[in-house]
């Protein structure tokens, strides 16, 4: 069908978007696999308690997927769940971080032991923080002028912090990042150099970052510049 068709790059295209797709239905049943991990593993990503399995299966799965050349992979949790926490916020964050901190610190051991960290970019972040004030007694509201996102591999400087906020924990007050900011860090990272990363928008030429926004090299470990 395509023999005489091939000035059509809509058809090539959409012949290529098929085969894509077949090759990952083909993959997915192998990568998502978990049963050939042996007991360690699991137990290291705490598949063998009730609390951290749920995440603990994501973040091995991640791993896997990397480990077959997935470039982005993105995890979420809490589904339905409190960590917006308007209300019984100290209960719910309790439960909350038991169920991610064993399996976050298991997918970073195992990309380290495993010699895949260095090029293994794992960002942890959400929306905002809380505020420091009460809200319905028990409660916090949402905070978008104050709030931590930690990365770890991927040339980042290791132990290094940045910023802080002020003695309420409302405002950043010092080494302030904006979320621009970071975006141009991390395509840094990824060996991008976001000032020439441009799409077409309604006829104009467009930056993700808006025109904004500095790569914090000081966040990098081996900095250098992107040609």
């Amino acid at each position: 069908h395509r023999g005489g068709r091939e000035s059509n790059s809509e058809l090539e295209a959409r012949i290529r978007s098929y085969e894509l797709a077949y090759r990952m239905q083909a993959e997915a049943p192998e990568a998502v696999d978990l049963s050939a991990e042996p007991a360690p593993i699991k137990s290291l990503y705490g598949l063998d308690a009730e609390h951290t399995a749920t995440f603990g299966r994501q973040c091995l799965m991640a791993r896997r997927l990397v480990e077959r050349g997935v470039r982005f992979v993105q995890l979420y949790h809490g589904a339905g769940s409190k960590w917006d926490s308007h209300t019984k916020m100290e209960a719910n964050h309790s439960k909350l971080c038991a169920a991610v901190d064993l399996p976050i610190v298991g997918l970073i051991t195992d990309l380290k032991q495993r010699g895949m960290l260095d090029e293994t970019l794992v960002i942890w972040g959400g929306e905002f923080g809380r505020t420091p004030m009460s809200e319905k007694g028990d409660g916090r509201d949402h905070n978008p002028t104050g709030f931590t996102m930690w990365m770890a591999g991927g040339g980042v400087r290791g132990g290094h912090v940045v910023g802080a906020t002020d003695d309420l924990g409302l405002y950043a007050v010092e080494d302030k990042l904006h979320v621009h900011d970071l975006h141009a860090t991390v395509m840094r990272l990824l060996g991008i150099d976001h000032t020439e990363l441009i799409y077409r928008h309604k006829g104009r030429p467009e930056r993700v970052d808006l025109n904004e926004g500095e790569a914090h090299t000081d966040l990098i470990e081996r900095f250098s510049e992107v040609s």
